[in-house]
């Protein structure tokens, strides 16, 4: 049962307990009364009450004429969108180990998340001297070769903006670390839409102008198998 644990230092009981009553619905629970979703987290009932109004009326979570609580669109939205990222995924990654394979550098597909993008899925580069990738690591959209694409093929103007619209590429030497380098190109989905950007990082004494070519190629790839149009 998601009982509530003490949080932990920076973070927030408040949406700790929120998140608890989200996470007191299991498999086969189609609608739950007050009192099962209390005391499942261990909550007071007047405490549940109020979070619960919080998360109706952000649409996680219904309330229905008979009183029960049932999980609300919201939910649905996410659940489309780890669908589609899942599906992403599975497309992506073949296609980055080729450019791996091809490059003996780390490729990786940066997604926008917030106000900065993370690395979705990514294939490590076989060498000992490579990036060491975070999972979940929040990466700056101004700084990187995967930043500057995701900037530009949505639209941001600026400076350089228009020459890697019209180029179809970034690069970026030492400019978000000092000893990493990275190209990097945009992938499309069907209807034209940006869905994130293919990107081949190296340290910077490896850096090669010739690897533009392979990036675009496997970003191309990758719209193609997303029914696009690169």
């Amino acid at each position: 049962m998601p009982r509530i644990a003490k949080s932990e230092s920076g973070g927030s009981t408040t949406a700790d307990r929120t998140l608890a009553l989200l996470g007191a619905f299991q498999t086969g629970d189609s609608e739950l009364p007050l009192a099962v979703l209390a005391k499942r987290t261990g909550l007071y009932k007047s405490t549940s009450l109020r979070l619960l109004a919080s998360l109706q009326q952000a649409g996680f979570l219904r309330r229905g004429k008979n009183g029960l609580y049932s999980l609300g669109p919201q939910i649905t939205r996410l659940h489309a969108i780890r669908a589609s990222q899942s599906l992403l995924e599975r497309l992506a990654l073949p296609i980055l180990d080729g450019l791996v394979r091809a490059t003996e550098e780390t490729a990786a597909l940066h997604v926008v998340s917030g106000s900065g993008r993370i690395r979705l899925c990514w294939v490590d580069s076989p060498r000992s001297v490579r990036e060491h990738i975070q999972l979940g690591e929040v990466l700056p959209l101004d700084k990187g070769a995967g930043g500057k694409v995701l900037m530009a093929f949505a639209g941001v103007r600026g400076r350089g903006m228009n020459k890697i619209r019209r180029e179809g590429f970034a690069s970026s030497v030492g400019e978000r670390v000092a000893e990493l380098s990275g190209i990097s190109a945009p992938v499309f989905d069907a209807s034209g839409g940006l869905v994130g950007a293919l990107t081949l990082t190296m340290p910077v004494h490896r850096y090669a102008e010739k690897w533009r070519g392979p990036v675009v190629q496997a970003a191309h790839e990758l719209t193609a198998e997303l029914g696009g149009d690169s």
